[in-house]
């Protein structure tokens, strides 16, 4: 059978086989669905099968051949595939492997069709294989031109998101000097306070996120702990760093268990404070922590328009930025984008799960469940 033949008539096979191997990319692929693992990858076979049956004259070949093949992104479906798997939280390492995955597969399930070892056989095999090597090709550039322009952002928004808590300790330092008030040295430290606490979270999570693409596992330091005291600490944290925000809490039920305290607070100071962020005018943030039989549900939601569904499928990745209409109250301007990153990480080093919901009848709601005692990491599909 001829190979563009077999590419057309076995792409679901193929694609199985794509999926199966994308799920054991993590982190990044821990919680995606089945079509965000296939993503385009349907499309770059249908285009390798054309590719293989299009005409070449030997200059164009050995063009080819030494990587000087005519790009067709960005609109090709390898060069959309590239972009979403850096947005997704993949590696180059990673995106690079998916490819050598599909040869591996392409030709294990289709040589043994082919009788004879034919000139039309060899032409197929390096028509195949340049075809394959261009896809890569098109996925890496805009993988790396992505990535880039990600990475410089982060920077910008890095040196702006730092420049205005350090301000803001600098003025009230000043003013602290010169003032002679009891009354006005209190609210003024409470701003100190919470300055010192937004830069306190946006180090650690720069830390979590550099430990995790450094390839570090994420120690963890499970002790017997109560959920409630987790969640009223995380509150606090929350409160002092939102003060115009209401935050209201409920708890119900056993909430003992074997945790990390330190890290699931950090969990759910980061969602609190996304809450906060993204919150209409005037409402509250409401967290709820509920135990169950073998864990614990903690909930938080809070009302607002509802996040896109575009937006649903990596709102975990990191520095992913929602995008917002207008000013609302506590939202900054900027985000480093890391703290439902690191919600993630930490939830999955747990063996728990995370799950979000958002429409604009309940507003948004991320669950979060721990097991009560430590259990190996979980994936999700």
């Amino acid at each position: 059978m001829k190979l563009s033949q077999f590419l057309t008539d076995r792409v679901e096979d193929i694609l199985a086989e794509w999926e199966a191997f994308a799920k054991t990319l993590g982190p990044a692929a821990a919680l995606m669905s089945s079509a965000a693992l296939r993503d385009h990858a349907s499309q770059m076979i249908k285009a390798i099968a054309l590719d293989i049956d299009s005409l070449q004259s030997d200059a164009q070949q050995t063009a080819k051949s030494q990587g000087d093949a005519p790009l067709k992104f960005p609109n090709s479906a390898a060069s959309m595939h590239g972009t979403l798997r850096d947005v997704s939280g993949f590696s180059l390492v990673q995106l690079t492997a998916e490819f050598r995955a599909l040869r591996a597969s392409v030709l294990r399930l289709w040589l043994p069709h082919v009788r004879a070892f034919t000139e039309e056989v060899h032409e197929d095999l390096m028509r195949f294989n340049e075809a394959v090597d261009q896809a890569l090709a098109e996925s890496a550039v805009t993988f790396s031109e992505h990535n880039e322009k990600t990475r410089e952002r982060f920077l910008a928004i890095l040196g702006h998101d730092l420049r205005t808590p350090l301000s803001a300790i600098s003025l009230t330092g000043a003013l602290l000097a010169r003032s002679t008030s009891v009354e006005g040295n209190a609210a003024m430290g409470k701003r100190l306070v919470r300055s010192a606490a937004t830069m306190s979270t946006m180090v650690n999570d720069l830390l979590e996120y550099s430990r995790s693409q450094l390839g570090g596992k994420m120690p963890m330091a499970p002790s017997p702990s109560d959920m409630g005291d987790i969640a009223q600490a995380a509150l606090h944290d929350a409160a002092s760093a939102h003060p115009d925000c209401a935050f209201e809490f409920h708890s119900d039920g056993d909430l003992s268990g074997v945790f990390d305290d330190v890290r699931l607070q950090q969990v759910i100071v980061n969602l609190l404070t996304n809450a906060a962020q993204y919150r209409a005018r005037g409402t509250a943030v409401t967290l709820n922590v509920e135990g169950e039989q073998d864990e614990v549900a903690i909930t938080v939601t809070n009302r607002g328009p509802a996040i896109p569904a575009e937006a649903l499928k990596t709102i975990f990745s990191a520095m992913v930025q929602l995008p917002v209409d207008g000013e609302q109250p506590g939202r900054p301007r900027t985000s480093l984008g890391l703290g439902l990153f690191i919600a993630r990480e930490t939830t999955l080093a747990h063996g728990g799960t995370i799950e979000v919901s958002s429409n604009d009848v309940d507003g948004t709601t991320f669950t979060v469940r721990i097991p009560r005692e430590p259990a190996a990491p979980k994936t999700q599909s």
